[in-house]
């Protein structure tokens, strides 16, 4: 398990198509294809998990079930956790009869049992500038577990992620923009209302 950091920004379309377009001619290299990645989220019926993290405790876990381009033969289940020492994520490939049962609820070793909340998907497009990691993500929608309502997020967001030793300052040098918080899981809520 690796620690890393995590800077997002948020920015409308044009913006991020700004952005993307300077650093591409700085440099800014493409590392896969791009693809719609698709996460079911899992929480406590009183949404403890959603309430951990509006409120910033430490630490605290995002527990959901990610594929890939509305594909399920390759499905992971992830516990991403946030705590002092910086960020990291535990995951596991799960066959899609093992994800059918858990979509039924299940017991999580710290919160009890957890059900399907939300689900969120978006496009995702993954480059590297100067040995960071950037994804750019942009068509945002949410959804609530058997719900047929999506809501849309004209909102996108650029993530970088550095290894944890690098210095504070490397990301703001790069990228002379205001950071701001930035959960999928959280936006889904938000827009809910």
């Amino acid at each position: 398990m690796s620690f890393r950091k995590e800077k997002k920004f948020k920015l409308s379309a044009y913006d991020l198509k700004k952005l993307k377009s300077e650093l591409i001619q700085s440099g800014m290299t493409s590392l896969y294809p791009a693809r719609i990645i698709t996460s079911q989220y899992f929480d406590t019926n009183d949404y403890k998990m959603f309430d951990e993290s509006e409120e910033g405790i430490l630490p605290r876990k995002k527990v959901r079930v990610r594929y890939y381009n509305n594909l399920k033969e390759k499905l992971s289940f992830e516990e991403k956790t946030s705590s002092i020492e910086g960020r990291y994520k535990k995951s596991r490939i799960i066959l899609e009869y093992e994800y059918n049962k858990m979509l039924r609820g299940f017991l999580h070793k710290d919160y009890g049992m957890i059900y399907p909340s939300a689900i969120v998907s978006y496009q995702r497009e993954y480059f590297s500038f100067r040995n960071t990691r950037i994804t750019f993500d942009q068509n945002i929608k949410y959804q609530f577990y058997k719900k047929l309502t999506t809501l849309n997020d004209f909102d996108c967001v650029v993530e970088i992620k550095v290894p944890f030793g690098c210095p504070d300052d490397f990301i703001e040098k790069i990228f002379p923009i205001p950071t701001s918080r930035f959960s999928k899981y959280a936006r889904a809520f938000t827009l809910r209302i």
